[in-house]
């Protein structure tokens, strides 16, 4: 693993493959162990979560299925203090036990307005599972039920992360050099 370059940014190497594989199965052998018997739907969040989601599944033990949403802006444009909307789920999840499945959360305002939506449809109940998370950077209440890796509120790319759409096809996981 050496330094890459992403558009104009440098990265070095953070997380190698054999952990996150590694901690990728610990989760996923947390959640068929809780959830035995519930035939969980999980919810994987478009784009950045799709490479997490298909290692978690592969990992998971139990009946299942998945699904795929997006959360997009009603002006299609800058998502930033826009409020989003869910964006197909063509699943009735009514009844049903939900794992969202997210890449990342930093701040938090973004789970905690897709579960404001799932709440709507009435799942029986809601586990949030994400590979990251910044615990410095969340600014809101979240029970996060599944955590892959905490870590700094670095800027990363790679394992479907992306940095403006690129670097998500990286299978290790790398930090910003140069900001």
């Amino acid at each position: 693993m050496g330094n890459i370059k992403v558009k104009d940014k440098v990265f070095a190497p953070f997380i190698p493959e054999a952990k996150i594989q590694q901690e990728v199965k610990r989760v996923a052998d947390e959640i068929s162990h809780d959830l035995a018997g519930s035939d969980p739907l999980f919810i994987s969040v478009l784009n950045g979560s799709f490479m997490f989601a298909s290692d978690l599944l592969r990992y998971i033990s139990i009946p299942c299925e998945i699904s795929f949403v997006k959360l997009s802006s009603y002006s299609g444009t800058s998502s930033t203090g826009k409020m989003k909307e869910l964006v197909g789920l063509n699943t009735d999840i009514s009844g049903r036990t939900v794992v969202v499945v997210e890449d990342i959360i930093d701040t938090g305002f973004t789970m905690e307005h897709m579960i404001e939506q799932l709440k709507k449809m009435n799942p029986k109940n809601i586990k949030i599972c994400t590979l990251l998370v910044k615990p410095d950077k969340l600014r809101v209440k979240l029970d996060i039920d599944y955590v892959a890796m905490r870590i700094p509120n670095d800027f990363i790319v790679g394992y479907g992360l992306d940095y403006d759409e690129h670097g998500r096809n990286y299978r290790d996981i790398y930090t910003v050099v140069n900001d």
